[in-house]
Parts: structure tokens; sequence; C-alpha cells
């Protein structure tokens, strides 16, 4: 019985997770919205759901985020972009693995690409980029939540061929790409700032401006460049994966070369907190946006 109630009516906590991927509302692309590899996650249902890596998993948030995107795909909206092409597809399988989910803001907004971890060897969206897109889209941008194919190099890969879509659309989409910024949480943090340091062009992308700011949360990236994009950070103070003084560092490295950064630190928390609801961090994304809308 509410396996029937879930695929017709509104997902609840209950809700299997296996329901949500067939639901036919998406067509294929159901499959893309927990992690193509299972192995990656656990859990029957909604409120069950528990990703590798992560913490914090707010299942009010995933039940929130699974009947937007039903919602607004039963209202005829498009909630997922495919960025190859059939043929490319053919030729190259795993990109079948690859889309952008579209939370739309209002008409004309600027536009961000959140990217979730999981260690290039999963997507882990639905705590690492879902619940951002859907903040940032709540205050009238246009978010997009990337699903790539493991791998440092094939994930930058497909967000440059992202952002040279989105671009290439953008009148189709309603979006202003000035300024428009990258986000990302531990390996998805990695791709907005190489993407942030070198350009869609260095992934084989089109040769498109830097964004306006760069979103990093929980990574222990140390590299950068004298052109880096304006870059805001958090990490928890008890991530064993990603320390929150290497992070630190690479932002005083860019302040120094007055490159606009701003940093935080939380006590008490670890790995994958993604919003930080009910955390030290709660709230951070209000200061991200800031962040980013001062550089505009």
């Amino acid at each position: 019985m509410q396996s029937e109630q879930s695929t017709n009516g509104a997902y609840t906590l209950n809700t299997p997770i296996t329901d949500v991927v067939n639901d036919p509302v998406f067509g294929t692309y159901g499959r893309l919205i927990f992690p193509v590899d299972s192995g990656y996650y656990s859990g029957d249902t909604l409120e069950d759901l528990s990703l590798t890596w992560y913490q914090n998993i707010d299942p009010n948030k995933t039940v929130e985020i699974t009947n937007y995107l039903k919602s607004h795909a039963q209202g005829g909206e498009t909630v997922f972009y495919d960025i190859y092409t059939e043929e490319e597809k053919a030729a190259d399988p795993e990109e079948e693995n690859t889309g952008l989910f579209f939370f739309k803001g209002k008409p004309g907004a600027r536009f961000a690409v959140c990217n979730a971890g999981g260690g290039f060897a999963y997507v882990g969206a639905m705590q690492d980029s879902f619940p951002h897109a859907l903040e940032l889209s709540q205050m009238g941008y246009h978010a997009f939540a990337l699903i790539y194919r493991p791998g440092a190099q094939t994930a930058c890969e497909d967000l440059a061929r992202a952002i040279s879509f989105i671009f290439e659309h953008a009148q189709e989409l309603e979006v202003n790409t000035d300024c428009y910024s990258l986000w990302g949480g531990s390996a998805g943090g990695r791709m907005a700032a190489w993407l942030g340091s070198y350009g869609p062009s260095a992934f084989g992308g089109d040769d498109l401006p830097q964004p306006g700011a760069v979103v990093m949360q929980y990574t222990g990236l140390s590299d950068y460049t004298e052109n880096d994009p304006p870059t805001y950070a958090c990490v928890g103070e008890n991530d064993g994966i990603a320390n929150w003084r290497t992070m630190q560092r690479r932002l005083e490295a860019l302040n120094d070369l007055g490159i606009p950064t701003e940093f935080h630190h939380y006590p008490g928390l670890g790995h994958g907190f993604g919003l930080g609801t009910g955390t030290a961090a709660q709230g951070w994304i209000n200061d991200a946006v800031a962040f980013w809308e001062a550089q505009m």
C-alpha cells in the first residue's frame, strides 16, 4: 500500500527509495537521484538513507527534495537535462550516468552549479548538492546539481561540459550568466576550485569566463593559482578527512594575493555536514550567498 501511495501521491519518510528511483514521472533519469553504485548508500526508505562518508543527513530534507522534483516534473517542467548527446553516450556508455538536475529560480537570475562529493567514487547528491540547489532556488537563484562520472578528470570534464551547456542554453533556461558561482563539498569542492582556477576550456569545455565566486566545503585541497576567483570555504574542526587548517592556509594564500576570501571552521563537526541543519554550521549557506552577492 505504501508503495502505491508513494508512486501516486507525495513521498513520505516511509517511502521506499526504490519507489522514487522507479517513479514513472522521472522517466529514465530517476536512477540518478541516488548513487548509481548502490554500494555507497544504505537504507530502504527515505528516512533511513545513509551515504558513505556523510554525516547529519536530514530525512525531512530528503523528502522535501524528492517531492520538489516530483511535483515540478508532474507540472510539466524540465527538472533534468542531459549534457551529452545520444551519440556521445553511445560512444562512452559511462556518460549515461551524467546530467544536470535543475532547481529553477526567478527568470533572469544568476546561476550556481552545485557539485556533490563522494571521494570521486560516487556522487552523494542527496546530501551534498541537492539540498544546496534547493535552498538557492528558494532564494531566487537558478541552481543546477551535477551528476558526474567518478574520477577527478572525468568529473571535471563533466563540470566543464555542464557549464558550457548552461551558457549555450542560457536563453531557454532564463539564466543570467554573469558572475555565476561554482559550489562543492569534498571531491565536489575540488571540482569547483579546479574549474575556477583553470576554466572550463582546460577540461574540454568552451572558452568561458571564470566563475564570479567559488564556494567550497570540507576538502583538503591546497593548490591554487594567482588568478583564482573569490573563494568562500567552510569545514568542521573534527573533520578526519579534510583538515580545516589546510583549507585555512589555502584561503590565506589567496587573500595575500588580493583575492577576496571568507573562511569558517565549526567546532565539533566532522566531514560531510551538508547544510549543517541543527549544528554549529547552520546558516552557513546564507553567509556563502552574501559572499557571492558581494562579488556581483
